[in-house]
């Protein structure tokens, strides 16, 4: 996005800052140094603060007024009115786009400082489908809405200093020049914090002296991919990293990145058996490389009480913990793990053939239920907790030989059918097969009706068989089924095509 900046301009007898920013990302630090600024500056200054709903689900709104020293108080208000800011600060792009609907920001009067990086809403994760809001549109608003914009990816800017977004929004705070304040003075207040002061200054002084063309390589330069282990495994792995290159050159990524994921979740005898499905699609059409390596990855890397075990017990997971909620070395912290598992997930993590016996007989399976179909808390923090998980996720060894790995194969098994008898005659309808298992995600309930989604749409395969125009109602059928979680979009594209018969 272009910065614009603006030069100093005189300042009003009551100067009006508010800044959103949800928990976590050091709102109350940012105000509490702007408020600093402002007394160290000569400034009588009034914070207060309005809480969101909660954490992750509605920003706080920190207001700060600051006018001039003189002999008479001002008297400042309590929360900001809409068309009444010189300075909007917004910690995340959706809640810049949020001001600027409410009328906090206005095209005469406001500076709006703010991080283009994106959290997703709680209304764009409960979409089925990818329920993202186009970050480039709220862009050209809230360009179009603010007298100056100063917006860039501050939070990579803090990430890569070790620090906290609030110093980089400092940072862009100064570099709008909205305040009548010198740089050195917005970093004597950083400094008089006392604490992480060397990590806030330069991602401060990184937001000062950004320029626009670091955008490019902040978006262009891959995190490259380590991998280690003992050294057997390394050349197994080194050996199926190889078989990659026999692939199209524009599919390698994919398969590359698909590898790597079915290999984490299981082992190298799983990574073979990945690129094997991989290759016979490839073999029948190149065209379908791509789409094989991402689709069948993701169907081979199912969700189940296994991976969910093995997952929460990673030494990264405790690390990315305390790195989120900026815990600092040595300070004590408790995990506890939420779980509600059904009678279904528990069959699916016995041995297949005790699995299904359980599951064919009703008794069994009513008093199994009602035996685990309760939510657990369960304290990781401690060796109890942790061990118990721990356990479960040595079963990973086993996971071939447990009823939902059968249930998942069999799926997999008729997906890859469907495709291959569609890649004879119609390339494209096969990729739009291949793209259905969108629809299979997560577990419990949200895994049954992504299953039963799937089941519809491809029974439309028998009436679309021999169309033109069958992969492009695959399509629609498939973006009909994402679009609610009920399915009532599905049901009324379903009669359409039925009518063809």
């Amino acid at each position: 996005m272009t910065i614009l900046m603006p030069t100093v301009g005189g300042a009003s007898e009551i100067l009006k800052l508010a800044v959103l920013a949800v928990g976590g990302q050091g709102g109350g630090v940012l105000t509490n140094w702007i408020a600093d600024l402002a007394a160290r500056g000569g400034y009588a200054v009034q914070m207060t603060s309005v809480a969101g709903v909660a954490q992750r689900t509605g920003a706080t709104i920190y207001y700060v007024e600051m006018a001039p020293k003189t002999d008479r108080l001002p008297v400042f208000g309590l929360s900001p009115s809409p068309g009444d800011l010189d300075v909007l600060i917004a910690a995340e792009l959706m809640e810049a786009g949020r001001a600027v609907m409410r009328g906090f920001v206005t095209p005469d009067r406001t500076t709006l400082i703010a991080s283009n990086h994106r959290i997703l809403a709680i209304s764009e994760k409960e979409v089925p489908g990818d329920g993202r809001a186009k970050g480039t549109l709220v862009e050209e608003e809230i360009t179009k809405a603010a007298l100056r914009c100063v917006c860039f990816d501050m939070e990579t800017l803090a990430v890569d200093a070790g620090s906290m977004i609030s110093a980089s929004l400092f940072g862009g705070l100064a570099r709008s020049g909205a305040l009548p304040f010198e740089v050195a003075q917005f970093e004597e207040v950083i400094m008089a914090s006392g604490r992480g002061v060397e990590q806030s200054l330069a991602a401060f002084r990184a937001a000062l002296n950004y320029e626009t063309s670091d955008a490019i390589e902040l978006v262009a330069t891959p995190k490259k991919q380590t991998v280690s282990g003992p050294q057997k495994l390394m050349t197994g792995w080194t050996e199926l990293c190889a078989q990659v290159a026999v692939f199209p050159s524009e599919a390698r990524p994919m398969v590359q990145a698909g590898l790597a994921k079915v290999v984490d979740y299981q082992d190298l005898e799983y990574g073979k058996t990945y690129l094997s499905h991989v290759s016979k699609l490839t073999n029948i059409h190149a065209g379908l490389a791509e789409n094989a390596a991402k689709y069948i990855a993701n169907a081979m890397c199912y969700d189940d009480i296994l991976r969910v075990a093995d997952l929460k017990t990673r030494a990264s997971r405790q690390t990315r913990l305390r790195a989120e909620q900026d815990i600092p070395e040595g300070e004590i912290v408790q995990v506890t793990e939420y779980f509600h598992p059904r009678a279904q997930e528990v069959c699916g993590t016995l041995p297949a053939g005790l699995g299904a016996w359980i599951e064919a007989r009703p008794k069994a399976f009513s008093r199994l239920d009602r035996m685990t179909n309760r939510g657990r808390r369960i304290r990781t923090d401690g060796i109890f907790g942790f061990g118990i998980l721990w356990v479960v996720s040595t079963l990973k060894s086993r996971r071939r030989s447990l009823l939902r790995h059968h249930y998942e194969t069999l799926h997999l098994d008729a997906l890859l059918e469907h495709v291959k008898h569609a890649a004879q005659t119609n390339v494209s309808l096969a990729v739009e097969i291949l793209k259905c298992q969108r629809l299979i995600k997560g577990y419990s309930d949200t895994h049954v009706r992504g299953h039963s989604k799937f089941a519809k749409v491809i029974s439309a395969l028998s009436v679309l068989s021999g169309r033109d125009d069958a992969a492009e109602w695959i399509r629609r059928l498939r973006q009909a089924a994402l679009e609610d979680e009920k399915g009532e979009a599905l049901e009324g594209a379903l009669k359409t095509v039925r009518s063809f018969a």
